[in-house]
């Protein structure tokens, strides 16, 4: 029955030339490369003699609920339809994007569309945005939301496609569109060879092999992290660059260090505005490493500040750069619209940092123990905080290899610090706390002091007071034994004091703690548990789940960026002799010693409740007493 009425209508179509009448507007919003790029002058000119010469940009619905017998019983495809008046229509250079006018030819035979493919036969790419479709019939308005790159058509293998703003488990998709869904996911999977180029829109894994540039000199050569017991890591995204000459494990480098067009899918890739930001921030912490001459500006003791007022100077003065050879080389190695982040063009040349509030409010505010507990919690790093178990505290670390390495501290240290309170009654009350970064840095120890940097392991007891603050009550800082690991340990212990040289000592050791502290949330918190572990599940979600899956329309916004940070990372903050080597104290072991850490990595310790009680703060009340009035939300993201 149902055949013959279809039969009938299709007759009927055919004698009145309703179907030649039917018409399907659309309005398809999209940015022009050259409202996003300036100084493209082709993008402008030449896709506009395309469209004299009828290349133009064509788009074909694809039917989710007919199939095409000739076609493997994929989508049946309507007729191709073009976008209409791309000379003509002048684009808001406020907004950038263009809304232009889309007519299809009307066919029972599409039915309800599932999916369209578009074309580009234009000289450059534009950025895709949106297809809306009107008064389809049964069906109304149709939207499809695309945000993705569309390079010319002659750049793909296969035509881009995409699909309605709907989603549907595998199981559950229409079949006319399951090729198209399936086919889409083998294009973004790639086929493991090659070097990847912009327009490529492949999600495909490498190990961290891309650091070391042992071309550049030997001492710059690192491990391969990834791929083995000993240097375990998360995979990143693969570039398929030829591997260095000296070493064919090593992935070769781009030749300079200011190159930024580092491979990522070109939809995981910057906006302008966010690249603006990246480079803003980015380049005022990494522009004296890049120019070793900028060292020169700042006094005769290069890497170093000489007193304190160095450091104001750095927010309320800035640094001057006079004309001459260094202005130059800065112009020449940073392109213009990077330099105007970087230095007031008033003449005045100056690199300026933002005043810090701690500091515009009180500039000696951080000597206080107040605040150094403060900036403990509410600053870079509270993740590692955890309720004390056992006093003494004690170590992890295998004492057939490391000897003792349980901490010194005793009773006599604290006991009259405790608010009236003993050490177990402190404990019993939830109210004695433990920064420890002994077990983390002791192993490295030796072959970071034998760089530049020179520092200790340390600990720090910390105690909740009545009114929510935390105080410190005493930092231990430990060497490896001169005779060897076996025999465990040096420690040192410092207590708080303000005057003297015991108040001094106590400010060094205080400063030797935060620094560690610093450089864990750099590596571990920061970069490893949060930019390098969530990498493969970027990569994997683009591999494994079509546009179509639920699960990835819910992952997709939380991974926005995320590989080309990285990316950038791995070419001027984690390689060898980058930002993260010259700033952070264990220099050309950071990353090794990060994949040593990486050991113990348990994906299903890194959320709540589970990282709560692995840290022994177990209830939300526990939780909260420990952080009130600290402000310490940020305490249980990871950021």
């Amino acid at each position: 029955m149902m055949m013959m009425k279809k039969m009938l209508l299709s007759i009927v179509s055919a004698i009145t030339g309703e179907n030649d009448k039917k018409k399907i507007k659309g309005t398809v919003v999209l940015m022009k490369k050259d409202v996003l790029d300036f100084n493209d002058f082709n993008a402008s000119v030449l896709d506009r003699v395309h469209e004299l010469f009828g290349q133009g940009v064509s788009l074909q619905l694809v039917s989710a609920v007919h199939g095409d017998p000739a076609n493997g019983l994929q989508g049946k495809l309507g007729k191709p339809a073009y976008l209409e008046n791309w000379i003509t229509t002048i684009t808001s250079l406020t907004a950038g994007e263009s809304a232009f006018k889309v007519t299809f030819d009307w066919d029972e035979e599409i039915g309800e569309p599932g999916a369209f493919i578009i074309r580009n036969n234009h000289h450059s790419e534009f950025y895709l945005r949106t297809l809306t479709l009107e008064d389809i019939p049964g069906c109304g308005r149709i939207h499809f939301v695309c945000n993705s790159w569309v390079y010319p058509a002659d750049r793909y293998q296969t035509d881009r496609v995409f699909f309605t703003n709907q989603t549907y488990l595998p199981s559950e998709t229409p079949g006319p569109l399951r090729k198209y869904r399936e086919g889409e996911l083998v294009n973004l999977r790639g086929d493991g060879t090659g070097e990847l180029k912009e327009w490529d829109r492949v999600y495909d894994y490498a190990y961290y092999n891309d650091l070391g540039n042992p071309d550049r000199d030997l001492k710059y050569a690192r491990p391969v992290l990834g791929g083995s017991s000993e240097y375990p890591y998360p995979r990143r995204g693969r570039t398929g660059r030829p591997p260095s000459e000296k070493d064919p494990n090593t992935e070769s480098r781009l030749p300079l260090v200011m190159s930024l067009n580092i491979y990522v899918p070109r939809d995981e890739r910057f906006g302008h505005l966010k690249m603006s930001d990246f480079l803003a921030y980015a380049l005022k912490s990494i522009v004296q490493f890049l120019l070793p001459e900028f060292e020169a500006l700042c006094d005769g003791t290069p890497n170093e500040f000489d007193s304190f007022q160095d450091v104001l100077d750095l927010y309320e003065g800035g640094i001057k750069v006079p004309e001459g050879p260094l202005l130059d080389k800065i112009k020449d190695n940073i392109p213009l619209e990077m330099l105007k982040e970087l230095v007031h063009t008033d003449g005045e040349h100056l690199f300026k940092f933002p005043m810090p509030q701690v500091i515009k409010e009180d500039k000696s505010a951080w000597r206080t123990d107040e605040e150094f507990a403060r900036e403990m919690l509410a600053g870079l790093n509270p993740v590692v905080i955890r309720l004390l178990q056992e006093f003494p505290p004690k170590s992890k670390l295998d004492p057939e290899v490391y000897g003792n390495q349980n901490s010194s501290i005793t009773k006599e240290h604290i006991q009259n610090r405790l608010d009236g309170l003993t050490i177990n009654k402190a404990m019993e009350k939830k109210r004695l706390f433990i920064l420890d970064h002994h077990d983390v840095f002791m192993p490295y120890l030796r072959r970071i002091n034998t760089t530049s940097t020179k520092t200790y392991a340390s600990r720090t007891l910390l105690f909740l007071k009545d009114d929510g603050t935390l105080k410190p009550l005493a930092i231990e800082l430990s060497l490896p034994h001169p005779n060897g690991d076996k025999f465990g340990a040096v420690n040192k212990v410092y207590t708080p004091a303000e005057d003297g040289v015991e108040g001094s000592i106590w400010q060094l050791a205080k400063a030797y703690a935060a620094v560690n502290d610093s450089g864990y949330h750099q590596l571990l918190s920061h970069w490893l548990n949060t930019h390098a572990a969530i990498e493969p599940f970027v990569i994997a979600t683009n591999r494994q789940l079509s546009v179509l899956h639920p699960i990835h329309k819910l992952l997709h916004p939380h991974f926005r960026d995320t590989m080309n940070i990285n990316a950038l990372a791995r070419q001027i903050l984690i390689n060898a002799g980058g930002v993260v080597e010259s700033t952070v104290f264990p220099s050309k072991y950071a990353m090794e010693m990060s994949s040593v850490v990486y050991k113990d990595w348990v994906f299903t310790e890194q959320a709540l409740p589970a990282d709560l009680i692995k840290r022994y703060i177990d209830t939300v009340r526990d939780f909260f007493l420990s952080c009130c009035a600290m402000n310490l939300v940020k305490i249980v993201i990871f950021i």
